[in-house]
C-alpha cells in the first residue's frame, strides 16, 4: 500500500474554510499561501513521503513505491501525534498576494450548489456528494467535479485515490455505472489526470508487474490502507 489514512480524532481543516480538502504535492506547497501547514512541511520532509492530503477530519500520507512503511510510518505517526497534542493549528490561513499556485484544492467545493448549473449537472453533483464522496473519503481521498460535456462527466480523484492502480476501476465500475443508472444523459466518466499523476501511475504499473514476476500472479500490491492514531493499524 502506498497511502495510509490517519484519524487524529481532531478537526484538521480550519473552521469556515470553503474547500473540503487540501493536498500538498511538494515541500514548497506546504509553506505557500493561502494554507501553509507546518505539519505537512514536516511530513514531506520524511524520506519517501510524496504527498500529504487533509480532509475535514483525517490525514492521508502517500509514499513512494520503494519506501518501506516500516521506516516511514513511525515518523508519520509521531509527527501527527505531536501536532495534535500541541494544540497548534494544523493548517494556517494567510493572505495570498502571490500568483504562484500553492496547495491543491484551495478553491470552493466543486460539488457545492451553483444556481448557474443545469438540472442535469445539479443531479450529477448531488449523486457525487451524497453517494460517491463518502465512500472515497472513507478510503482517504476526495473527488472533484470538473465538468459535463456531450454526455461525459469529467472528474478528478484526490488523496489516496489519485494515483492508485484501482482509480480507473473505481471510476468506470463504480462511479460511472451509478451516474449512468440515475442520470440518463450521462454516457460515461472521464478521469482528469495531471502529468505527474500519469507518470506515477505508469511507474506503479511497472512496479506491480515486477512484483508479479518475482512472487507470482497472486502478488498484487495493495494501494491504500488506514492508520488510525488510536490503533495505528495498516
Amino acid at each position: 500500500m502506498y497511502a495510509l489514512k490517519f484519524l487524529p480524532n481532531h478537526r484538521v481543516l480550519p473552521e469556515g474554510i470553503s474547500t473540503p480538502f487540501l493536498e500538498y504535492l511538494s515541500p514548497r506547497s506546504t509553506v505557500a499561501p493561502p494554507h501553509p501547514s507546518p505539519l505537512a512541511a514536516a511530513l514531506m520532509n520524511i524520506d519517501g513521503v510524496t504527498s500529504v492530503f487533509y480532509g475535514t477530519d483525517f490525514i492521508t500520507v502517500t509514499k513512494a513505491a520503494d519506501a518501506p512503511w516500516a521506516h516511514v510510518k513511525p515518523e508519520v505517526f509521531s509527527l501527527i501525534t505531536e501536532a495534535v497534542t500541541s494544540g497548534e493549528a494544523i493548517v494556517n490561513v494567510v493572505e495570498n498576494t502571490s500568483t504562484e499556485a500553492g496547495q491543491e484544492g484551495g478553491e470552493a467545493d466543486t460539488l457545492s450548489y451553483d444556481a448557474a448549473d443545469s438540472e442535469v449537472v445539479g443531479m450529477i453533483k448531488e449523486l457525487l456528494e451524497t453517494r460517491i464522496r463518502p465512500a472515497i473519503q472513507e478510503d482517504g481521498g476526495d473527488i472533484e467535479f470538473r465538468g459535463f460535456d456531450h454526455g461525459q462527466v469529467s472528474l478528478k480523484l484526490r488523496g489516496a485515490c489519485r494515483t492508485c492502480d484501482s482509480s480507473t476501476v473505481t471510476l468506470k465500475n463504480g462511479i460511472e455505472s451509478m451516474l449512468m443508472h440515475y442520470v440518463e444523459e450521462v454516457q460515461g466518466v472521464t478521469q482528469v489526470l495531471d502529468q505527474e499523476e500519469e507518470i506515477a501511475m505508469k511507474e506503479f504499473a511497472r512496479f506491480e508487474e515486477k512484483l508479479k514476476q518475482q512472487k507470482g500472479p497472486a502478488a498484487v500490491a495493495s494501494t491504500v490502507g488506514k492508520g488510525s492514531l488510536d490503533t495505528a493499524e495498516a
